[in-house]
């Protein structure tokens, strides 16, 4: 009787030891390699597909193709949700595109592509139009809110929104277009 409750008090132990080595090895990971980076935004064209200008009555019609790489370097996938991108001049919102559902891969890259239509006279009757119309450059934020779960291991799944904003400039002479994304992740 003694000898089975000494196996058995050693059988538990032994259990109870590979439980918590499991569970620190578990921690560990979670906090260094699968710890959530945040994925780099960057803008990868922006295309101007159509301008139609009307003097009478003033009417500025711009559509715009843009496509933005997000790299990521997490270990998780990322599946998002349909959403909208929203375009705005110096506060004035100009623009809203949809973004259809899709996934980011893990520690991959992905195009995200859309059409915008500017509503021109928006951005016409916007008191900062007449300066940077004389300038040559105009200044655009973009901001698209991506709600989706990411996936690591193809078991832990967590609800994510994914921030991105982009300040664009567009100079309309040379079709030059610089951009500055960032990216932020929330659970």
């Amino acid at each position: 009787m003694a000898k089975s409750r000494r196996g058995l008090k050693i059988c538990c132990g032994v259990t109870a030891l590979i439980i918590i080595i499991l569970i620190v090895v578990a921690i560990i990971l979670f906090f260094t390699v699968f710890k959530p980076k945040q994925p780099e935004v960057s803008l990868r064209s922006v295309n101007l597909q159509n301008i139609k200008f009307f003097p009478l009555p003033f009417l500025l019609n711009v559509t715009l193709g843009i496509t933005v790489l997000v790299d990521n370097p997490n270990y998780g996938s990322f599946k998002y949700k349909d959403s909208t991108t929203y375009v705005t001049y110096h506060g004035t919102e100009i623009a809203e595109a949809p973004i259809q559902h899709d996934m980011v891969p893990a520690r991959g890259t992905h195009d995200i592509s859309t059409i915008v239509v500017v509503e021109g006279e928006k951005m016409i009757l916007n008191p900062s139009f007449p300066a940077d119309s004389k300038a040559g450059v105009f200044n655009f934020t973009t901001s698209t809110t991506l709600h989706g779960k990411a996936t690591a291991l193809k078991i832990l799944k967590i609800k994510v929104k994914s921030v991105n904003t982009c300040d664009i400039s567009l100079v309309p002479l040379t079709q030059n277009v610089t951009a500055v994304c960032t990216s932020k992740i929330k659970y």
